[in-house]
């Protein structure tokens, strides 16, 4: 007699023989199916206390914060974070999805396909099974540079090669990178809609999208999700963008909300000099001066709050995005397991309005 699988939050059941109830190979219960789903209630949920968020108008429920994959690509390639260590990366996935990560978000031009491969290795060796997100729109020649398209037969190719990259059936989310070129947005999010119906995505959403760019998809099909730069040294969709998501039901899981590492608390001026030359954030505004001491202060600050609750520099940083209630959920890279487990209070600290005010009083009078 075979065993049935079945999936509550991101932990794997399976029933096998006479009625026996297995999780992570344990035996958890038998006999009554009537009682799984108190056996569902105690086992299934890694951190009882950790709020689920529905993205937009889907069914996906999101844990507060996501694992981003773009650093655990490697290095060798235009926005690259430098070389990075596939046992690592593997192990930071696990920890997270541990931790209660209920989601991962990839691309396929993170490490030019890299990323998801790793992400497909480290869900075959785990019993947990978390939402996966990736993106396309953004390809890649021989020698490594990098184009991109939304051209009907590119985006069915990139599909095709993420389905098998990550070793899934289908992509719960699947997400323009880039509305570039931009004359090809109707045509790619016409054949994202196509890949919803056909049942190879579940939902379909848009990244790094103005306002105008929104419009135009939504004219075609609805739009799941937005996911946006955004933090406090980024704050300008604040103003349009994210007013227009809330209104519109389109559910925003927001990236680099720590400024790609800036705001962790572990980035120094000496770091940054240090950073290897394929870092793409070697070139970034943010890590030069003038304005690297003013984050540099602005991370001390930070400090100082997370201090009295035993939580990051970083972890503050999450949670003054999360903070807007436009913000569905947000995505927190993670290069090792101990760098994930620092970031972990995010899934649960919040700010309160009298720490946010603090922190905007200090962004704006040390704003450029």
């Amino acid at each position: 007699m075979g065993y049935a699988e079945a999936w509550r939050g991101n932990k794997r059941l399976s029933l096998g023989p006479m009625g026996k109830l297995f999780a992570g190979g344990q035996t958890i219960g038998e006999g009554n199916p009537s009682a799984w789903g108190v056996i569902y209630s105690d086992v299934m949920t890694t951190k009882p206390s950790i709020e689920l968020r529905t993205l937009g108008g889907s069914d996906l429920q999101l844990s507060p914060i996501g694992f981003g994959a773009w650093a655990i690509g490697g290095g060798n390639w235009e926005f690259a974070w430098g070389a990075q260590d596939d046992k690592e990366s593997i192990a930071a996935i696990h920890r997270a999805l541990e931790l209660g990560v209920n989601w991962i978000d990839t691309a396929a031009i993170y490490g030019l396909g890299h990323s998801e491969e790793v992400v497909a290795q480290a869900l075959r060796s785990t019993s947990y099974k978390p939402l996966v997100f990736t993106k396309c729109s953004m390809r890649w020649h021989e020698d490594r540079s990098i184009h991109r398209s939304l051209r009907k037969k590119s985006l069915e190719e990139e599909l095709e090669n993420s389905l098998r990259r990550l070793g899934v059936a289908t992509i719960d989310l699947y997400q323009i990178h880039w509305p570039n070129p931009e004359d090809e947005i109707e045509e790619g999010w016409e054949t994202l809609a196509r890949f919803k119906e056909q049942g190879k995505v579940r939902w379909i959403g848009v990244s790094n999208f103005n306002v105008a760019q929104m419009k135009r998809a939504l004219a075609i099909a609805p739009i799941t999700s937005l996911q946006p730069p955004y933090s406090m040294l980024r704050p300008a969709i604040e103003a349009e963008v994210l007013p227009f998501a809330q209104a519109h039901g389109i559910g925003v899981i927001n990236y680099s909300p720590m400024v790609s590492g800036l705001l962790t608390g572990k980035m120094t001026a000496e770091r940054v000099a240090a950073l290897p030359q394929d870092d793409w954030r070697k070139r970034a505004v943010e890590f030069n001066e003038p304005k690297l001491s003013r984050n540099l202060k602005l991370v001390e600050l930070l400090g100082e709050i997370g201090a009295g609750h035993g939580v990051a520099p970083g972890v503050v940083a999450v949670a003054w995005t999360l903070h807007n209630p436009a913000v569905t959920a947000a995505i927190v890279g993670g290069r090792s397991g101990q760098q994930v487990e620092g970031l972990a209070p995010a899934l649960e600290f919040r700010l309160s309005d009298e720490e946010f005010a603090k922190i905007n009083a200090f962004l704006g009078r040390s704003a450029a």
